[in-house]
This record gives structure tokens, C-alpha cells and sequence, in this order.
């Protein structure tokens, strides 16, 4: 497995630990990344609001969560990698993780946010 893979997958499952925990002590693999993430939540979540207009946070599936909030501090206050490799690693990580359209409702979510952001 690529090492950037792993760590995203790393990353993921911390942030879905963190959603039931909210202590970053308590996290399984604890990385700077998660760490990133979690100190800029709140605007990551007014993002992924904004972007899944139908679908409150609180109704967001925890892991589809996790996987968006990783992309979307990717895409929007880390934006180290190409916009296609975000989101390819975000789709690749929901058909591994996520249920059987949690890659597609990623894809939506992150297709919309391109969109906001070509203009």
C-alpha cells in the first residue's frame, strides 16, 4: 500500500474515532494530519454544510464524514496535491471504507465543491 494511502487511511479512521470521542488523546493513530484537521473542524464542517445542502452533518454517515473532512482540509486549507488526486484518494477511500454509495455521495460532494471553485 502507498504510504500516502496509508497515512489518509490512518487519518480517516482517526477522524471517525474523534467524532464518538472528541479527545484527540484518544485517537488510535495519532498524526500531525489529524491533528490539522481537527484544530480547523468547524470551518471544514461549514464546507461540507455548504457543499451537502440536503444532507445535515449529523445525518452524514460518520465514515463518509471523516472521508470528506479529510478532502475538503486537502482541498481547501492544505492544498498540497492536485485537485484529482485529493479527490481520487477521497473515492478510493470511501469504496474501501464507506457503504455501497458512500463513493458516490463523496464524488457529489467534492464534484460540487470543484465546481464553486472553478468560477
Amino acid at each position: 500500500m502507498d504510504t500516502r494511502h496509508k497515512k489518509r487511511m490512518e487519518t480517516v479512521q482517526n477522524i471517525f474515532a474523534y467524532t464518538f470521542l472528541t479527545d484527540i488523546a484518544s485517537v488510535p493513530f495519532p498524526n500531525d494530519l489529524t491533528q490539522s484537521i481537527i484544530d480547523n473542524i468547524t470551518a471544514i464542517d461549514k464546507t461540507i454544510a455548504s457543499l451537502a445542502v440536503k444532507f445535515p452533518i449529523d445525518k452524514i454517515a460518520k465514515i463518509d464524514l471523516a472521508i470528506l473532512r479529510l478532502a475538503v482540509y486537502e482541498l481547501a486549507i492544505a492544498p498540497h496535491e492536485p485537485i484529482k488526486v485529493v479527490i481520487n484518494e477521497a473515492i478510493e477511500l470511501a469504496k474501501e471504507l464507506g457503504g455501497e454509495k458512500s463513493y458516490s455521495f463523496v464524488n457529489g460532494v467534492l464534484g460540487k465543491y470543484i465546481k464553486q471553485h472553478e468560477k
